[in-house]
Parts: structure tokens; sequence; C-alpha cells
């Protein structure tokens, strides 16, 4: 599947989304939000209703082709509560995540969504992860390695910590994507210290 894309449901975590959502387009790239919804309406945890720019229905109707896919066509997944849940409970949803995957695409995932939504990727066994703590049992049973970072990348998995780390976790994608200048400069103009 082409392109960057954040997957929204309903108790989406604000800051997680939208905060990353910011970071990647000051960076330039062109990420889109996605409704798991039957509508374009998502509403926050903190009832902020937001408008996507389209559908998961639209996206799987449009008979996506993930034959083209690269390492820098992400799917992202913010967390918060019920959101997280509803993410990873979406079979169609996780579904798509593994086609992208398995054909060479990477995925994102913070706070609750990492457990909720990647404890579903069949090769997550091997990664290394941070999520909000009390959530990280799911994916050392499959096999992950925890750590207590603001933001993990371990090969074409991302993951962030919370929702105190969405900047340090959109950082870390802009970087992956763009890479580390481009990262750089985007830190730097949001007034952030680089390491």
């Amino acid at each position: 599947m082409k392109g960057v894309y954040i997957f929204m449901a309903d108790g989406f975590e604000d800051v997680e989304a939208l905060g990353t959502r910011d970071v990647l387009l000051r960076g330039g790239v062109d990420v889109k939000t996605v409704s798991i919804t039957d509508t374009l309406f998502v509403a926050s945890s903190h009832d902020l209703m937001i408008t996507c720019d389209t559908t998961l229905y639209d996206m799987l109707t449009a008979k996506l082709d993930c034959t083209e896919t690269t390492d820098k066509d992400m799917m992202i997944f913010p967390g918060g509560m019920p959101g997280s849940v509803s993410l990873g409970s979406n079979r169609s949803l996780m579904a798509l995540m593994n086609r992208h995957f398995a054909a060479g695409g990477s995925v994102a995932a913070i706070c609750a969504a990492p457990a909720y939504v990647l404890s579903n990727l069949d090769a997550i066994y091997s990664a290394a992860f941070t999520c909000y703590e009390g959530c990280e049992q799911r994916l050392i049973e499959n096999g992950a390695k925890y750590m207590r970072k603001p933001a993990v990348t371990s090969g074409r998995i991302i993951t962030g910590r919370g929702p105190g780390h969405a900047i340090d976790f959109g950082l870390a994608i802009l970087k992956y994507l763009r890479g580390e200048d481009a990262a750089r400069k985007v830190s730097e103009a949001m007034t952030l210290e680089c390491e």
C-alpha cells in the first residue's frame, strides 16, 4: 500500500495522532488520516471531532495494491481508549496491516496501540518496542523485547511510549522516512533540543 496513513478510531489520543501528523507535515511528508468508522468523522478521547481524509471502507473498496510497497510506505496507529482496542479488533484493518507489512511496508504505533494493534502483526516476535506502561505484556508474550524509551525503531516497526512522547514518536517516523537531517530541521524549527 503506497503512502503514509494515520488510522483513527473513536477514542484516539489527541496528541498522539495530531502531534505525529503535525511533525510529519512539517517534514514534508504527505500524510493522510483514515477513519475506520463508516464516516469521515472521528471523535478523540477528549471529544475533539476530526474530519479524516478518507475512510478504511473507501480504501478497501479501491482494491489496494501492495505489490509496489516499500519501507517508506507506512501505516500509523495512535493510542487512546477505546481507540486502540477498536483499531486492533477491526479484522479488515489487521488483515491490511499484515498484507502491507509482508509486502515490505512499515508500521508505527504509540501508547496502547503497540499492544492492541501490533500484537496482531505476524512478524512482531523479533522486534524491540516501547509502549504505555502496563501494556507491554501482550507483545512480550509474542517474543518482542520491551524497552522503556520515548520511541523505538526496530527494522520496519516504530513504537512510541505515550502521549508525552508523541513528538519524539513523530520525529522517529520522520527520521525513518526522510532522514536524520529532515528530523533535525523540524526539531529545531519546533524549538526542541537536539541530541
